[in-house]
């Protein structure tokens, strides 16, 4: 029976004041692409900092591959690529260097898995980290979590900085790490970015893990602000609006209504379908946002800022 890949019991990192990480009981199977999601503040860099063994928790436990984090943390490191959420600062070396010396530290790397790296993200290695702009510091922290191929990569907000071409390239680069054998911890979030690569998520708000889903059960929470606005001349038809399902916080103003549409939009198309629409505009907003209107403000504690 295969070991898993992380396993956290009521792992806990109370900073004070009711801030930090609190009963954290989770578990990530080998070969999964695991999405951490969770607005900025929930707790997601404390989570894998504990993982890493970078911070002591208050309490409970945390196992990589059957390993402590604590008690085994030279072990753990061993099996993994970690992206953190702020690039180490290598100041003049030059990216070759920064290469070769952690290569060295992991008693060697195929310089052909550097070199394919390298050139799928167009990142000069011969340039000095200094001269790095913010998106190449990412490509090269993205290059020395992957280059040793490592059984399980932690992942902190690993397209931060990317543009749209090399995000792409880094969900294939991701896809054939697990193809390879690989388990992902990817924190994030950015709603779309999970859906393009993960098999489950967990869900964490103001430092507690709300819930664990498959991918699919992401639509629950996938919510877009509609604006509609109808002819001068038409009826608006507001109280098929407010109850279409999936249909919130409906406001109308003269011949404009606005509204939050969770899930399908097909109840709303049918409650407007008679009406004369001069426009019509959806636009998807951030995850915070989702969250903080999707999950009430309870007296959870408040999560450390990240």
């Amino acid at each position: 029976m295969a070991v898993t890949a992380i396993r956290t019991s009521r792992l806990t990192k109370d900073y004070g004041i009711g801030r930090g990480l609190f009963d954290l009981d989770l578990e990530v199977a080998p070969r999964e692409v695991f999405g951490y999601l969770g607005p900025n503040g929930a707790g997601k860099t404390t989570t894998i900092r504990c993982l890493m063994g970078l911070i002591r928790p208050s309490s409970g436990t945390a196992h990589i591959f059957g390993l402590d984090c604590r008690r085994d943390s030279v072990a753990v490191k061993r099996k993994v690529g970690y992206l953190p959420g702020d690039i180490p600062q290598f100041g003049s070396l030059r990216g070759k260097e920064v290469v070769a010396y952690l290569a060295g530290m992991r008693g060697g790397v195929e310089q052909k898995t550097v070199r394919s790296i390298a050139q799928r993200f167009d990142l000069d290695l011969g340039r000095r980290f200094r001269e790095y702009s913010s998106g190449n510091k990412q490509k090269l922290g993205i290059l020395l979590a992957f280059m040793h191929r490592p059984e399980l990569l932690i992942l902190d907000e690993p397209t931060r900085g990317l543009d749209p071409l090399n995000q792409q390239e880094f969900y294939a680069l991701l896809l054939e790490a697990r193809d390879g054998g690989a388990t992902v911890f990817l924190s994030s979030h950015i709603l779309s970015e999970v859906e393009h690569v993960c098999d489950r998520v967990g869900i964490l708000r103001a430092g507690r893990l709300a819930t664990v889903a498959q991918l699919e059960d992401l639509q629950h929470i996938r919510a877009h602000r509609v604006e509609i606005e109808f002819a001068q001349d038409a009826e608006v038809p507001s109280a098929a609006i407010r109850s279409a399902a999936g249909v919130e916080a409906v406001k109308v103003e003269a011949q404009r209504v606005s509204c939050t549409v969770r899930g399908s939009f097909e109840p709303l198309f049918e409650a407007i379908r008679h009406s004369k629409v001069t426009d019509l505009v959806s636009t998807e907003p951030s995850l915070e946002e989702i969250f903080l209107s999707y999950y009430s403000e309870t007296s959870a504690p408040k999560a450390l800022p990240e």
